[in-house]
């Protein structure tokens, strides 16, 4: 109750304002209860917990969803195949197929250029990581939770994939949540004293300086677009091993934030994701 409690705390901040997925009196970072920025989407965390199986059991993983098309061309033959050009013009989500990304974009409503990103991710890491198996769902779940999918507050994302503007959690300063040092100069959260998650997918600084990848292959590893968070989010979670286990599947997702009731919200958003996309 207290970690369940914690959370709906964090999904007051986040749905109301902005979100740190940092527990209060509690490690904050990817790796330690981390994430979630905040969120502009229409969800209540409370309903999503609610999903949970019964009391003392975990709650179950996300269902196995329809794996997106791979593609090394844009085709033109859908309507929204231009959008899709636009969008994933180099990098991992180049490789979606567009007549999958706009079906599944209009089916699960989740913002075109940021399921290009979950996706693009779920096929770089079907060649680096086979072992992982680790489904587009799971990251549009995270993204959800963090942010709304880059569009927490006046944020949104570009057709190049950038959040605008610059997607900030509270200063970890000890008083809400943990108190985390500077780590970056203040360089990539504008916070010099101490640090704060950055992104759609909220990394901490010095873990993005960790897992920090090159998504859209720009030769910039940017926090802030979704190409390249929804990559490092992806390796960062694999390094739990095969996620079509149960038990490494929350592993991973509780690494990602230290809050049980966390890892459900995000099984129940993957799972409704999931039913979405089958149709």
């Amino acid at each position: 109750m207290v970690m369940l409690a914690a959370f709906l705390a964090l999904a007051v901040w986040m749905f109301g304002g902005a979100i740190t997925s940092a527990e209060p009196h509690s490690s904050a970072g990817v790796g330690g209860s981390r994430q979630a920025a905040g969120s502009g989407e229409s969800v209540d965390p409370g309903e999503l917990v609610a999903a949970e199986t019964p009391e003392g059991e975990d709650a179950a993983v996300p269902a196995d969803v329809v794996r997106p098309a791979a593609s090394d061309t844009v085709s033109d033959t859908t309507p929204d195949a231009a959008a899709v050009a636009r969008a994933g013009t180099r990098g991992n989500a180049a490789h979606v197929d567009p007549a999958w990304a706009s079906e599944q974009a209009a089916r699960t409503g989740i913002p075109l250029r940021a399921l290009l990103g979950y996706a693009g991710a779920e096929l770089a890491m079907r060649s680096e990581a086979p072992g992982c198996r680790i489904g587009w769902s799971t990251l549009a779940a995270i993204g959800r939770l963090e942010s709304g999918h880059g569009t927490h507050g006046r944020s949104s994302l570009g057709d190049d994939g950038v959040a605008r503007p610059a997607i900030l959690g509270p200063d970890l300063d000890g008083e809400q949540f943990d108190r985390i040092d500077d780590t970056d100069g203040g360089v990539l959260d504008g916070s010099p004293a101490t640090d704060r998650a950055v992104g759609p997918m909220q990394f901490i600084p010095s873990t993005w300086q960790e897992w920090r990848a090159d998504g859209n292959a720009d030769g910039i590893a940017d926090p802030q677009q979704i190409d390249d968070v929804s990559l490092a989010a992806a390796r960062y979670l694999c390094n739990s091993g095969d996620l079509s286990d149960p038990a490494a599947w929350r592993s991973a997702v509780f690494a990602y934030n230290h809050v049980d009731a966390y890892v459900d919200a995000v099984a129940a958003a993957a799972s409704d994701y999931a039913e979405r996309a089958r149709g």
